[in-house]
């Protein structure tokens, strides 16, 4: 079985400033999680369709002061859980164990989301045999999101009484990094293409992540597509996360029996997408009514 997608993509801006990556004392200890599997992408064909269009010019289009500090209310909290790579045919690749920390700084259209991002290492190939180690974290700090950077590099579609959100990036840094640091950790010497391990793209065409947020318990689920400069999907990689304690998450593999998971999402499915293209001269907002067909190949 295998998933196709359409997708349009929005002219992407400068890159951002690169993040730092240092080790964290095995003293940073969450709760384990807990969150149940979400259902797989290998099972759905999805085909989407455009029914009417709509373009304009907009000098504006800011994200209201009110709806980013519901945002990065939202988000606020120590998060535990793990972050699985998938080919673009859904079998699982590897698994990393995470934390993330967000905390926020400033007031009304001031607000600031700090969030750093905290990367399980493997044991090192040059450890003493024998000799058990704690073990190892790397830290990424993720960019600060405000006022400026939803607007200009994020562009985030917020949707808060569904408790979901979906915004971009510029590059797969942040992710490339969980890679190299939960699956190479200290052995990592920088190679391009390391052995037994899928990076994403140096110059993607698309990295979007799609987070839905449980409505009965505090967990998430954030999902990230990747595609390649020829518009082809490299991989998805997805964060099970929960905020505090709790118990443990169930893992997400190549089980076979997945159809009652996925049969409440089969069928047609009708909504709208916007879309901002950022230009020198201003941006234009292009909506589109779109009719989406979920099926299971055979």
């Amino acid at each position: 079985m295998a998933a196709t997608c359409s997708i349009s993509a929005a002219i992407m801006p400068n890159q951002l400033n690169p993040c730092r990556i240092r080790n964290l004392p095995p003293t940073f200890l969450y709760p384990k999680p807990f969150l149940r599997s979400i259902p797989a992408f290998r099972s759905l064909i999805t085909q989407s369709t455009k029914a009417s269009s709509r373009s304009a010019a907009r000098a504006g289009g800011q994200m209201s002061i009110d709806a980013l500090q519901r945002f990065v209310e939202l988000n606020l909290g120590n998060w535990t859980g793990y972050f699985h790579q998938f080919d673009a045919q859904g079998n699982l690749m590897h698994k990393v164990s995470t934390k993330l920390a967000a905390s926020s700084y400033g007031e009304d259209e001031l607000i600031n989301l700090i969030q750093t991002l905290y990367i399980k290492q493997p044991p090192s190939s040059t450890s003493i045999s024998g000799y058990d180690c704690e073990p190892e974290w790397a830290e990424y700090k993720i960019k600060e999101t405000n006022m400026f950077t939803v607007d200009r590099y994020q562009q985030i579609g917020f949707f808060p009484n569904e408790k979901a959100f979906a915004l971009r990036y510029q590059t797969a840094g942040m992710l490339e990094t969980v890679l190299r640091q939960g699956v190479l950790g200290e052995d990592d010497i920088g190679e391009e293409s390391p052995k037994n391990l899928k990076l994403p793209s140096r110059q993607p065409s698309i990295v979007c992540e799609n987070c839905l947020y449980s409505l009965e318990k505090d967990m998430r689920a954030r999902a990230f597509h990747i595609m390649d400069p020829k518009g082809i999907i490299e991989m998805l990689l997805i964060f099970l996360e929960e905020r505090g304690g709790g118990g443990v998450i169930p893992p997400l593999d190549n089980s076979k029996d997945n159809a009652n998971r996925i049969i409440p999402f089969l069928g047609k499915w009708k909504g709208q997408s916007k879309t901002k293209r950022s230009g020198v001269y201003g941006a234009t907002i292009s909506e589109a009514d779109t009719i989406t067909v979920l099926e299971i190949d055979d």
